[in-house]
Order: C-alpha cells, then structure tokens, then sequence
C-alpha cells in the first residue's frame, strides 16, 4: 500500500448462522466507504444473497471474483472461498456454522501475510462450533500470534481514546491468577507502549496498569500479586523509560474517570476490563490485536444469535472497526516514513518547544 492508495480491506464472514453477514452488508451499502477502503469480503454468493434478501431496504452491490489481480477499486468485491451449498439456519449453533466462518478466515489471513490484502475485519465466531483438529484456539487473538509467528499480542479495545488493553483473554477465572507474571504483564506493556506510538500517533503513552485482587489488594491483605508480581513489572517498566502507572482499584478507577488520563489501560483479565469498557464505549468500541506485522481489527460484540436473520443487528461497531483498520494503516504508514529521517522533519522552533510531561501518582 502506497501512502496515497486506498487500502484493501479484507472481510471475514464470522460464523454463517450469527449477525456477520448482515452488518457487513449494512456497512459497505453505504458507497461513502469506498472513498476510503477498497473491500473484499472473503464468503460465498449463496451466503451473501441469502443475508441480502433479508434486509429489503437496503442497496448492496458487489463483484465476485477468485482473482486478486481482478479486485474492483470502485466497488465491494467477494472473493469466492467456496461453492458448495451449505445450510444456514441463522441463530443456531452448528458445525457449518463454525466450518465456514474458519475457511473465510484462514483464506482472509493468508492473503494478508501475503500482502494481497493490506488489512482485515474479522467478523464474529463463535469459539465452540470452531474446534477441530485443524483449529484449535479460544478466538481469533491466539490463532493470529501462531499464525504471523510472533511472541505476544495484545487484544485491546478502542473507543477514539479510551482504550482497554488486557493481561489474560479467555482464561477461567479459577485459573486467572496463576497466568499473572511479571515477565507477562511486562511484554504486554511494552507491546501496548509500541503500538501507541506507531498505530495510534502518541509519542509519549501513558499507561494505567490496574490491580487483580479487590482494592489492589490493600497493601497486601487481600491477596498478594499486586505486591510480588505487578508492581515490580511496573517499576521495570519504568526504567525501561515507559510511563507506566498504578496498580489501581478497576471499581475505582473507571467510577472516577481516571481512565481519562491515559492513553491505555492494562487489565488483569477479561470481564475486568471489558466490562466496564463495553458500558461506557456503547456501540462504538472495536477490538484491535495490538503486536501482529499486520492490522487487524473487529467489532466488539459477539455473533448474537438471538437477533441473527432478523434484520435487527446494530453495524455501528463494526463500521467503526473498519475506518480504525484504515487509520492504523495510514498512521503506521506515517510513523514509518517519519522514522525515515526524523531529524530532517525536526525545525530549530520545535526543538525550542519540546518540554517533558509529568505524571501525578
């Protein structure tokens, strides 16, 4: 992708009988986005026509080809991943269901690994009907890190600045305590305080790092993690000239707002962070893998298959998953050739301008 090209945008279609077919098909009948992205959704015509005929009142046009040399800049293109008929029963659970929506996204993710697509939205799955010899992960995040080969990833939730970024993802609670390390809170800081540079354009992040037991532990007697485990990742993060913060009380912390202060917050575990996350973002929250080669980002809900096939499903997140899948693309694109050579871009006046920020504790 070239600074001045629109991006190619790939699409996976999410399980076949949840709402993923119906809000891509709300998001790109609105021609306005082809100003920006160029779309190609990896199903099957079956699949899209049956959704298609389900929303009456809305105008979706697209192009159907196998060929990525064949992609239509000025129109929503289907890359074909199968012909076959299959069932579709919206808002049941089946293996279908689950089969499909895994053969869109490994078809989605290769092209990306080769550069034929420059970014992907992924469409809800749903993490029981997607297990098979083949595919054997809780979600999308841990089958991105084995896919692109990298050590770590971050899943983050994006919501314009608020920003939730989580330690453990679909662990059991029971089990959550014995994944928090210092080396793995560390390696998730430093991931978080990279890609708000080089994805989201801020040069000195401010990271807020929460607590895992109630109260932060209160010094040590409710439970003693905060003590032994994150507050030595923190202070090692700080003299790794991060501007690391906490640990603080999550009850606290987002009752009092203190999530505006920073640019990022680490939960320990998932329904700590997304929980308040997903009351306060409402509707307009995306979920973004923070530490692949690639950008990939999805709304941030699930396949909801008590409204699937109804015409009742909200595209509002899934709209704004993909104008931030183009904005991280252009802002790595900038923060790379800025890095080009910083120094030429840097005037006597803004030298002279450049003071240090502090941080209250």
């Amino acid at each position: 992708m070239t600074p001045t090209a629109k991006p190619v945008i790939g699409i996976s279609c999410g399980d076949l009988n949840g709402i993923g077919i119906e809000i891509i098909i709300k998001t790109f009948s609105d021609h306005r986005i082809l100003d920006h992205c160029t779309p190609v959704i990896f199903a099957s015509n079956k699949a899209i026509n049956f959704y298609k005929k389900a929303i009456p009142e809305v105008s979706f046009s697209y192009q159907s080809t196998n060929d990525f040399t064949r992609i239509n800049t000025k129109q929503v293109n289907l890359f074909t991943c199968w012909e076959e008929e299959v069932n579709i029963n919206p808002g049941q659970l089946s293996n279908e269901g689950g089969k499909y929506a895994i053969l869109s996204l490994q078809t989605a993710v290769a092209a990306l690994k080769q550069k034929q697509i420059d970014g992907l939205v992924t469409a809800p799955i749903h993490k029981k009907n997607i297990q098979s010899t083949d595919f054997n992960f809780t979600g999308h995040t841990p089958f991105l890190k084995e896919f692109f080969g990298v050590n770590d990833v971050v899943m983050m939730l994006c919501a314009d600045n608020f920003r939730v970024a989580l330690v453990t993802e679909h662990v059991p609670v029971k089990e959550i305590a014995q994944h928090i390390t210092k080396e793995k809170i560390l390696s998730k800081l430093n991931i978080i305080h990279q890609s708000l540079q080089k994805d989201f354009g801020i040069d000195k992040p401010r990271i807020a790092v929460l607590g895992l037991n109630p109260h932060a532990g209160d010094e040590g007697l409710i439970g003693d993690e905060e003590e032994t485990i994150i507050k030595p990742a923190i202070r090692e993060a700080k003299n790794n000239n991060m501007l690391v913060v906490g640990p603080y009380s999550a009850d606290a912390f987002f009752a009092r707002g203190g999530y505006e202060n920073f640019d990022a917050v680490l939960a320990m575990y998932h329904d700590q962070g997304l929980i308040p996350f997903k009351a306060l973002a409402i509707g307009e929250g995306i979920n973004f893998t923070a530490g692949l080669p690639s950008v990939r980002t999805s709304p941030d809900h699930g396949v909801a298959f008590d409204i699937a096939g109804k015409n009742k499903a909200d595209h509002s997140s899934f709209m704004h998953s993909v104008f931030e899948c183009i904005d991280i693309l252009n802002r790595r694109n900038g923060f790379a050739d800025n890095r080009k050579n910083p120094m030429r871009k840097m005037t006597a006046s803004m030298f002279a301008n450049v003071r240090d920020e502090a941080i209250e504790e």
